[in-house]
């Protein structure tokens, strides 16, 4: 997991041609208009879609939010509205899931606690890698934030 600036989020852009294309969609167009969905920014060098959703979910107490873990994606995560808190644990201490793999949705729910918890304001953003599990959407109240979707390849 990184939690940054998103001034400072062009370093991380070595991680991958895909990470680079992401982060300089986020230089860009980060003072576009909120508009929710989802819509595609690029394509990875293995030819999958980057893509980013803007969502208006509920923020909703720590105990109601799941861990949540990907295997196919990065998940760039910003808050656009208000402070959110987002919790997290290393993947392989994980031993509670609540089914199985989602192949279609590139999802794993988990049961476990979250053993860190960070507050990301706007102006920040977190990384959350394959190994990392996340429970984001923790708070009080309606929020607004984007999630750009980074191939892992």
């Amino acid at each position: 997991m990184i939690l940054c600036d998103i001034n400072e989020a062009g370093r991380y852009a070595a991680i991958s041609a895909a990470m680079a294309i992401a982060i300089d969609w986020l230089a860009a167009h980060l003072s576009n208009p909120f508009e929710p969905g989802v819509k595609t920014i690029g394509q990875s060098a293995g030819g999958n879609d980057i893509f980013v959703k803007y969502e208006e979910p509920a923020l909703l107490p720590r105990e109601k939010v799941q861990l949540e873990a990907h295997r196919r994606y990065i998940d760039i995560q910003m808050p656009l509205k208000g402070a959110e808190k987002m919790g997290w644990c290393a993947l392989r201490d994980l031993k509670l899931p609540r089914g199985p793999y989602d192949t279609d949705r590139d999802v794993v729910f988990f049961g476990d606690a979250a053993t860190t918890l960070v507050t990301v304001k706007p102006g920040q953003m977190a990384i959350f890698f394959p190994e990392d599990a996340h429970a984001p959407n923790i708070g009080l109240g309606n929020h607004r934030k984007l999630i750009i979707k980074v191939p892992v390849e």
